[in-house]
């Protein structure tokens, strides 16, 4: 009985077995698969929710989202980094702080995510 459970746990906790690319003959379409190396490429709005980052990218997501943001002349921008524990706030603020694009910044108005967003308002471009 011991053995059993044993042998049961072993495999749960085992690590994943990586999934081998298909054969030649079961690719669909004969399209290339995706390079996994690949980056991602978001189109700049006036706001970004930033959930679907990981907490250690959030620091250069913000910077290039607000250099692209203010490249498009956008006056002001949206940060969507959720409520919680207000981590994600924090950081988000701090560089915001520090930013030389950004003139000012507070949580946004309740209709427009209240203290899970911030509103950053950027400087004029005068180019």
């Amino acid at each position: 009985m011991l053995r059993a459970l044993l042998d049961h746990l072993a495999r749960l906790f085992a690590p994943a077995k990586p999934k081998e690319p298909p054969a030649p003959e079961e690719a669909e379409d004969d399209e290339p698969l995706p390079d996994p190396d690949a980056i991602a490429v978001l189109p700049i709005e006036d706001a970004i929710d930033l959930h679907g980052f990981a907490p250690r990218d959030i620091p250069s997501v913000v910077e290039e989202y607000l250099h692209e943001a203010h490249a498009r002349g956008f006056p002001e921008v949206r940060l969507i980094h959720g409520r919680g524990k207000g981590v994600q706030r924090r950081v988000v603020q701090s560089i915001l702080a520090r930013h030389p694009l950004v003139a000012s910044f507070r949580d946004a108005p309740a209709t427009r995510g209240g203290w899970g967003a911030t509103i950053a308002r950027l400087r004029i471009n005068r180019s």
